[in-house]
């Protein structure tokens, strides 16, 4: 399958250190497109297990043999819950112990169900803890905020069971029929829990996770978080690491969020400022950001990817994180080929979050 951002020549790393973390951090919450948490905690955890027990092998699709037994973890819920409500200290050794006793045969290797936001980067600090290897790898190459929204389900494979754990210690094993079940059934968990618990799905071998995945995103997120904290001008700096577009440059001015169904849903309008001055745009959002809008005209959409930058740090702001007043930018670049299948779009193109709308592939270079 497609690997995210590869190009020949560009080395894959092999290991995860402290070091790599801010870099990976910075690199996750631009793959967030607004939404997968907000990485400040999750890059803190990360880093402090990271130097308590050592570097996290960082393995490849290729790397993983007929012993290997990888999972997914992530959080689930809204991300603006996520900012108060901190995961408990046994909450992740649950999941996998849980998740072994299911399978009857130990986990070896965990990859990130997303890269985008703390999903990114909470993995390395949970793999880090419980001494297992990391796959060089997501189930989005963004973030999404249904579980039927993942490659997997993309590329036809089978989820055999799921394991929910919150933080005061419940634990849920669901079996359902597919995923969009499992996301009824998660998402009223979760709500029933305070709307954030910590989630482990998707068992899979060497074998089945072929094809299945998209490859290579957390060494992407590495080298987009270099581009952005090394350059001087660091909006066109990830722009161009992304071959993606600066669509706007403005400031918001008027902001509307709630926290309903276990999202963060809502708009944000941005009035463009400087060579901008003039235009407006206004951005629709579920957890992440999903609609461009502009002269009453359809900009950019699901399944390709939009993120709200700082105009001056370039730092990704997430959806719960946006303030009235907030000098930004508006950042674009195309989804993954696997996104823009039939059906990629038909799991995750407009009409999947109640669009209207036709799926018009954005295409473009730095603005």
């Amino acid at each position: 399958m497609h690997s995210l951002l590869d190009a020949p020549g560009r080395d894959r790393l092999t290991a995860l250190t402290a070091a790599d973390v801010p870099a990976l951090a910075a690199g996750t919450a631009i793959f967030g497109t607004g939404g997968g948490g907000a990485v400040h905690t999750s890059q803190m955890v990360a880093e402090h297990a990271l130097r308590e027990r050592g570097p996290v092998p960082l393995v490849s699709v290729d790397d993983l043999g007929p012993q290997d037994q990888v999972i997914l973890l992530s959080g689930i819920g809204a991300p603006t819950v996520g900012i108060e409500m901190l995961s408990a200290a046994h909450q992740v050794e649950t999941l996998v112990r849980e998740s072994e006793r299911v399978l009857g045969r130990p986990v070896t290797t965990l990859m990130a169900a997303e890269i985008g936001g703390s999903n990114g980067v909470g993995p390395v600090g949970w793999a880090s803890r419980l001494g297992l290897k990391l796959l060089d790898a997501d189930g989005m190459g963004r973030a999404f905020p249904d579980a039927a929204m993942v490659s997997m389900n993309v590329a036809g494979l089978p989820c055999e069971f799921a394991v929910l754990s919150d933080v005061v210690g419940n634990v849920s094993v669901l079996r359902t029929v597919d995923l969009h079940w499992l996301e009824r059934h998660a998402r009223a968990l979760t709500i029933a829990s305070g709307s954030i618990c910590l989630g482990a799905h998707y068992p899979m071998t060497a074998e089945t996770v072929r094809g299945a995945v998209v490859e290579g995103t957390v060494s992407a997120a590495v080298r987009v978080g270099h581009a952005l904290l090394s350059s001087p001008d660091p909006v066109r700096a990830v722009a161009a690491e992304l071959g993606g577009s600066i669509l706007l440059t403005g400031k918001i001015t008027d902001l509307d969020r709630r926290t309903e169904g276990g999202f963060s849903r809502g708009s944000v309008t941005i009035s463009g400022t400087g060579e901008d001055r003039g235009r407006l745009q206004r951005l629709e959002l579920q957890n992440e950001n999903l609609v461009v809008l502009e002269d009453g005209e359809v900009v950019v959409s699901v399944p390709d990817n939009v993120t709200v930058i700082d105009s001056e740090t370039g730092h990704a702001i997430t959806t719960e994180m946006l303030r009235f007043g907030q000098r930004v930018c508006v950042l674009a670049w195309a989804a993954d080929p696997i996104w823009r299948s039939a059906r990629g779009l038909e799991l995750a193109g407009p009409q999947a979050f109640g669009y209207d709308l036709p799926y018009t592939p954005f295409e473009g270079g730095t603005r």
